[in-house]
């Protein structure tokens, strides 16, 4: 039987000021690996510093709502996707997922997909295609390695945690999305995942630990249940 791992890929890993080729390049051997072993992939791209970018640059020369900045970052996220679908091309199943709640067909190995709507960013359409897929574990790549008691790029004295409770990680990260927000995983993500009963773990970008963590082995990172 395969097994589905519910991939949530962190935008600041695709492109973190440019594109990373040398990441992207190990990513896909990786996934590749893997899909031989009998793994098939959902991946969920994010919008990362693309998306950003373009939400600050839009704001410098026009008024615009949330909900406006939140478009912006979606089409961010689907340009992305659009990149690693052609990446993956002979693997993928179908064409860049948008809609996390549409009936999805895995005629191979990989599912690309992309934001949906605004109001929140790709980790909460993950939970939702996990809850379409009946999956209860999301794994959350990012330049994040584990999510922290305090902000590490403001207090130096921050500490990694290893594992924590939902409703205890909802007290350390806003409790409202707003559009650009850079947090180890959405506020309206972790309500849906905890209500969900779902297991979400945090990861960096090293792809041996993705593989630790695929293998059952330990794995540096933070598990949210």
């Amino acid at each position: 039987m395969q097994k589905t791992i519910i991939l949530s890929l962190g935008g600041s890993l695709i492109v973190p000021d440019g594109i990373d080729i040398g990441f992207l390049r190990q990513f896909k051997k990786t996934i590749e690996k893997y899909a031989k072993k009998n793994y098939r992939f959902a991946i969920y791209c994010g919008g990362g510093r693309l998306a950003r970018n373009m939400q600050d640059a839009a704001s410098k020369i026009a008024k615009l709502s949330n909900q406006d900045l939140d478009w912006i970052g979606t089409y961010a996220t689907r340009l992305n996707a659009l990149l690693l679908w052609y990446i993956f091309k002979n693997d993928v199943s179908g064409s860049i997922v948008a809609d996390p709640t549409q009936k999805i067909n895995f005629k191979k190995n990989v599912i690309i997909a992309a934001g949906w709507k605004p109001g929140w960013s790709t980790d909460y359409d993950a939970v939702l295609l996990a809850k379409n897929l009946r999956i209860k574990e999301i794994v959350n790549m990012s330049n994040v390695d584990y999510v922290c008691d305090k902000d590490p790029k403001k207090h130096r004295d921050a500490k990694r945690i290893g594992n924590i409770k939902w409703a205890e990680f909802v007290k350390l990260v806003s409790r409202k999305w707003k559009a650009g927000m850079n947090v180890p995983f959405d506020p309206v993500a972790a309500k849906e995942a905890q209500k969900s009963g779902m297991k979400v773990s945090i990861i960096g970008r090293d792809l041996r630990n993705l593989e630790n963590l695929l293998e059952g082995k330990k794995f540096r990172g933070t598990v949210i249940r």
